[in-house]
């Protein structure tokens, strides 16, 4: 029961996305939830999140995260997924896989393995 909770959440989460918005995003994480987007720094804690968050989103008209696969055990969720971007003229299709720490209903941990490479090509179009 705890694994589909968990499972519902992040899918939750991953479609929160799309609507762009940094508060309501923020409101999936515990108070000193990390994001941890690999190839930069981790990032802890609600106030540092917000202008993190609030970057990526600066420049990005719309968003859809497409789950590929998704599995759990206990308090982990693994999420595969294309994050389709559109940022200004630029389309970004980034495969990337999710690995989320779940506590207290709360994404605790979350971290991203993606090559930035792709992303980067794809945002200067």
């Amino acid at each position: 029961m705890k694994e589909a909770a968990n499972e519902e959440l992040v899918r939750d989460f991953i479609t929160a996305w799309s609507r762009l918005d940094v508060e309501e995003l923020l409101g999936y994480f515990s108070e000193d939830g990390t994001y941890y987007n690999m190839p930069i720094m981790p990032v802890t804690g609600k106030e540092n999140l917000r202008p993190f968050i609030a970057a990526f989103l600066k420049g990005w008209t719309s968003t859809e995260w497409e789950i590929l696969n998704i599995a759990s055990r206990g308090d982990v969720v693994f999420a595969e997924r294309i994050d389709r971007t559109k940022l200004g003229q630029s389309n970004v299709d980034l495969p990337c896989c999710g690995v989320f720490e779940i506590e207290k209903g709360k994404v605790k941990v979350w971290r991203d393995y993606f090559d930035m490479a792709t992303y980067t090509k794809g945002a200067v179009g």
